[in-house]
């Protein structure tokens, strides 16, 4: 019986789909195919890898290494004639290469021009005219970066009351330049508030001289921050003034603070500040006329309602850093034509 079964099987022959009998020969194809197919299938997944690897990898090591150290300023101005000439003379002899100044006064405003005609001729600043539009500084922002990534090694995003303090250097190019920011392609700096002084009126000399106290630590403020970026990274958006990411989500900026160090941040925060060594020191108002005017000029992201609410968290915020009096508080009200008097004691 079992040498019958034997036989049974030894007899049994191979079909194919038309029910033809398959030859000894023919019965490995099916076999091989698969090899084939398995071995197709193995190559796929290894150029993908390859691929991948060559994408996220080298990409980012081209992200982070120095194009030829050359260092410019994105930064919009409006109505800034008076203080235009200071922030210039300050980023010039930190070692900053050029300054990229984006018009936004009034159409019928004034002009930087008048102002700093000599940086422009000799080609420091380049003037860029957006004069009387709104709602378009983190446009500017992007515009900026994706011209310049590629001619300069970091691109700083500064506003014209803002001047870089770095302890130890007198020069950013070689701060810039330290092996601990070689990984870095964000740097965050805080900001560091100076007061109005007890001043009312606009005087015609240095604000570092003018506004030399910084207001407490303590206040919940100076956690914001703004970035130095670094050049040469493709697929980068910017969102506010102290936020950026990349398009594809997969991979993640390297933020660093003034010491090089990785950072979380979240918003206008990081979970590492510094305010004695490398920081930006901030003239958010000035003396309570400047301040007044600031705000009478408007806010490049603000229009309608929303400028009037802003308008008071701005006079609230004024006065988180300055001393509330009555004078300023007329002062306010007159120039704002606004009513203060949930301020008053």
């Amino acid at each position: 019986m079992e040498s019958n079964k034997k036989n049974k099987k030894s007899n049994q022959k191979s079909y194919n789909k038309n029910n033809i009998a398959l030859t000894k020969s023919q019965k490995p194809i099916k076999i091989k195919i698969k090899i084939q197919y398995y071995k197709l299938k193995i190559c796929f997944y290894f150029c993908f890898l390859l691929l991948y690897y060559n994408f996220h990898v080298n990409y980012k090591k081209k992200d982070i290494k120095n194009l030829n150290g050359r260092i410019c300023i994105c930064t919009l101005g409006k109505e800034e004639n008076k203080y235009i000439r200071e922030f210039i003379f300050h980023y010039k002899n930190y070692g900053v290469d050029k300054i990229y100044l984006y018009d936004n006064n009034d159409i019928n405003g004034e002009h930087f021009e008048s102002a700093i005609s000599d940086y422009i001729t000799e080609e420091f600043v380049e003037i860029l005219n957006w004069r009387g539009k709104q709602k378009i500084v983190y446009k500017i922002m992007n515009e900026c970066y994706y011209k310049n990534k590629d001619n300069y090694d970091w691109i700083i995003f500064y506003e014209l009351d803002e001047f870089i303090h770095l302890s130890n250097y007198t020069n950013m190019k070689t701060f810039l330049k330290e092996k601990k920011f070689n990984k870095c392609q964000i740097i965050y700096l805080n900001l560091i508030v100076h007061g109005d002084n007890s001043q009312l009126y606009y005087q015609n000399y240095s604000l570092f001289k003018r506004f030399p106290n910084k207001v407490s630590k303590r206040i919940e403020n100076f956690l914001q921050v703004k970035m130095i970026i670094k050049g040469g990274i493709k697929g980068i958006k910017i969102k506010t003034t102290a936020q950026c990411d990349l398009l594809n989500k997969s991979y993640h900026l390297i933020k660093c603070n003034g010491f090089g160090h990785q950072i979380r941040q979240n918003g206008f925060h990081t979970d590492k500040t510094d305010y004695d060594y490398y920081y930006i020191d901030h003239f958010f108002c000035k003396s309570t006329e400047e301040f007044v005017n600031k705000l009478a000029r408007g806010d490049i992201l603000q229009t309608g309602k929303a400028l009037e609410r802003y308008k008071i968290q701005r006079i609230k915020r004024y006065f988180q850093y300055n001393i509330l009096t009555n004078d300023k508080i007329k002062m306010i009200e007159k120039g704002l034509k606004l009513n203060l008097s949930s301020f008053k004691s």
